[in-house]
């Protein structure tokens, strides 16, 4: 405990449990440390978890206000907790995961709101809840806060603020009163359920700030409040041991009050739990009711029935059944619905025709609508910077309706808007195409970035590969490449390729790629941020695997041995897995990334910041590599199925023939010849420099940091001529995670 004179009585007292959290723990320490309000001290609980304890010392080295704590044992985060509430001596408690942040600001708006209000109890405040995508969405609590800014609750009124969410990170507690009540986390799951209703209930007065003070960050991996089983069980006893204490908070005649708004809360929340496929198995569900109904039965407010589906398991899976049927006939009728409103939208698209095309108006698509990605996305973020006056629009499905960062405006496809905005919008910007249903009017112009360079056969040279082929149209291609006004391209060979596969009278822009800029603008400390929020071990070698599709193939079949890969690479090198976009979720990648084998990264938004994170590209015959030689970083081809490749899907080139421009690093036939490359040192030797420098000199001459801007002023500002090419041997790319780490310096480093 810190004794010195200015933080004997710190306004603050933040306790970070940690655990496993090494990727996420240096920024969640720093966004504390950070706060434009000084009087905290910060007590990171190392709870006996591998490199967690490090960053923590490190933390402490530089900084006096963090007060460390190692556990002897682990305890989970309850006990963490509890430890760390040992340590305080701070006016308020405050609770901070160690995967989640602080928002810039929220101390001293946390230290604003109480004072204003007399120093209340308890503070209540706003979180924002960060998705793997890194987009934010808002709590359920939000019109709550709103609705009482300025209201202080006495303890008359405390049932009203039973609703807010159960979480420990979301307010700020007087730590006295938490003394003086002998308050402590429970030991297991749901172990903050008991103790924050508790706090509550013993407040004499609760406040509320409607500000987003924490960032929650849901993870990919699993954890005990996530994985299906058993220990679920443990959240019927933490109400049940709430509802054991409500006689003795000495609410008086508000007791009555406050158990009927805990009663509802409880029967919500534990039958959302028991019907979650994430928690509680199918098998385990009449076990769990058993036990719910059980407790509810024993803590039912006075005069009070039990909710008639409560009653028996059989007579609330009826009603559930029943409630199923409901909606399969409804979702009957709606499909019904749909076709008549797709003729409704096909009359109202026509008739949007008709109206002038809006000048400002842009509308961007990427990989058929899948989110704010590649090439469009890198334009519209530049336009946003020297063409304010246009307004962009993004196409989204359904499935992704969730995934469009804030501040951006996108539209449903198929939704009144979409047809509005296709029939109207002054440009059309797509790195794939937009369905046959769309006609480009002429007044309009349509700009088509693509989205790799090509080393397998394109549009119209699949006319002899049927297998790539399958169902594709080729007079519906022609079509496609009738509307296009301008085609982008990444070097002269893509520009030979698209211009024979795809016949017609477009312009071909020699702009590269603008998702490649990246390379040319992230800094030092870009690449440790990214490298730290994928949990990539500081020091390790970070090897990005990225196996291309294979049109032959139904679903994922990985060509390497991922685990027998791992255990050759052995220690210090750490093997980043991404799948293909066209793949979902892969059962056997998430239990090789729980069991600490590999890290999947196939569902992370941006491939450039996992190629910015790594040290080495292994790939087999992804046109990733094309884009990740701009960084001049090694690159190693995995050969094994080159002969089927390129017989069922046809090639440009030879990848694997060793001449200069063709192939891009060494080769490797399997897992042990991969791990010798990289053991050796051969991945990084000069013979792997020399190929990579003349397949760098084939296929990277246009991108030098100002893509997107070449494309902005060329098609939105108008400009006839061309931004000029920064001469290679004047352009410095990102510096090497190895650089970053060493050099510390935040901008490009590295002269290609």
């Amino acid at each position: 405990m810190r004794t010195d004179p200015w933080m004997a009585m710190p306004r603050f007292s933040v306790i970070v449990p940690a655990r496993g959290v090494q990727g996420y723990l240096r920024h969640c320490l720093d966004s504390v440390l950070t706060q434009s309000f000084e009087e905290v001290e910060l007590i990171a609980v190392d709870d006996c978890s591998d490199g967690d304890g490090a960053i923590i010392d490190a933390c402490a080295r530089t900084d006096q206000r963090v007060v460390p704590v190692h556990l002897e044992r682990p305890g989970g985060v309850g006990p963490a907790r509890n430890a760390g509430v040992r340590h305080a001596t701070g006016e308020y408690l405050l609770f901070l995961d160690g995967d989640d942040f602080l928002t810039p600001g929220a101390l001293a708006a946390v230290d604003a709101r109480l004072r204003a209000a007399g120093e209340p109890d308890v503070l209540l405040f706003d979180h924002d809840r960060l998705n793997i995508w890194e987009q934010l969405h808002g709590s359920v609590d939000r019109e709550f806060l709103e609705a009482h800014a300025d209201t202080v609750f006495t303890a008359e009124d405390v049932p009203e603020c039973l609703t807010v969410l159960p979480a420990a990170w979301n307010r700020a507690v007087r730590r006295d009163l938490w003394e003086t009540h002998g308050f402590a986390f429970a030991d297991g799951p749901y172990d903050e359920v008991p103790v924050v209703f508790q706090a509550l209930l013993a407040a004499s007065r609760i406040a509320c700030l409607d500000r987003v003070c924490v960032t929650w960050r849901k993870r990919r991996r699993g954890s005990a409040s996530t994985v299906p089983g058993r220990h679920h069980f443990a959240v019927i006893d933490r109400y049940d041991a709430l509802f054991r204490a409500l006689t003795g908070t000495g609410l008086g005649g508000g007791v009555e009050t406050a158990r009927g708004v805990l009663f509802a809360h409880a029967t919500g929340r534990l039958l959302r739990i028991m019907e979650d496929d994430g928690r509680v198995h199918l098998r385990d569900r009449p076990d769990f009711f058993r036990e719910l109904s059980r407790v509810l039965r024993r803590h039912r407010p006075a005069d009070a029935e039990l909710p008639p589906h409560l009653n028996s398991y059989a007579v609330y899976r009826s009603r559930q059944r029943a409630g199923t049927l409901r909606h399969r006939t409804l979702k009957t009728l709606r499909a019904r619905r749909h076709r008549t409103a797709r003729s409704v939208y096909r009359r109202y698209y026509a008739l949007q025709l008709r109206r002038p095309v809006d000048e400002n108006l842009v509308v961007y698509a990427a990989y058929w609508n899948r989110g704010v990605l590649c090439n469009p996305a890198a334009i519209h973020a530049k336009a946003r910077e020297l063409a304010p006056h246009l307004r962009g629009v993004w196409l989204v499905d359904r499935r992704h309706r969730d995934d469009v960062p804030p501040g951006v405006t996108a539209v449903t496809v198929n939704s009144r808007r979409y047809w509005e905005v296709m029939a109207r919008a002054k440009y059309l910007v797509n790195n794939a195409n937009f369905p046959g249903t769309v006609h480009k009017r002429p007044e309009q112009i349509y700009l088509q970035t693509h989205h790799g360079t090509p080393l397998k056969k394109m549009g119209m040279d699949l006319r002899r590969h049927p297998a790539a082929a399958g169902g594709v149209s080729f007079l519906r291609l022609l079509d496609h490449a009738d509307q296009w006004d301008y085609c982008l391209s990444g070097n002269p060979h893509s520009t030979e390729v698209w211009q024979r596969v795809y016949p017609s009278d477009y312009e071909t822009l020699p702009t590269g790629y603008p998702r490649n800029d990246a390379y040319f603008t992230a800094g030092a400390e870009d690449v440790r941020r990214i490298r730290a929020g994928l949990g990539i071990t500081p020091g390790a070698t970070a090897i990005l695997y990225a196996p291309t599709h294979r049109d032959y193939e139904r679903g994922f079949h990985p060509p390497l041995d991922l685990e027998r890969l791992a255990d050759a690479l052995g220690e210090g090198h750490q093997l980043l897995v991404r799948t293909h976009y066209f793949y979902g979720a892969d059962s056997r990648l998430a239990a090789l990334e729980e069991a600490g084998r590999i890290l999947d990264v196939s569902r992370h938004p941006s491939v450039e910041e996992l190629a910015l994170a790594s040290d080495a590209l292994l790939c087999d015959f992804s046109s990733l590599m094309f884009d990740y030689a701009n960084l001049d970083r090694p690159i190693v081809v995995h050969s094994a199925d080159w002969e089927a490749y390129r017989h069922a899907r046809g090639v440009y080139f030879d990848l694997l023939s060793g001449a200069p421009g063709d192939t891009p690093g060494h080769v490797a036939a399997d897992e042990q010849e991969i791990a010798d490359v990289f053991r050796s040192g051969r991945w990084a030797d000069e013979h792997a420099a020399d190929l990579r420098a003349a397949f760098r000199e084939r296929f990277c001459p246009y991108d030098d940091g100002l893509a997107a801007e070449r494309v902005v002023r060329r098609i939105f500002l108008g400009e006839d001529e061309l931004l000029p090419l920064v001469p290679p041997d004047e352009r410095t790319v990102a510096p090497t995670p190895r650089e970053a780490e060493l050099g510390g310096e935040d901008e490009p480093c590295a002269q290609v």
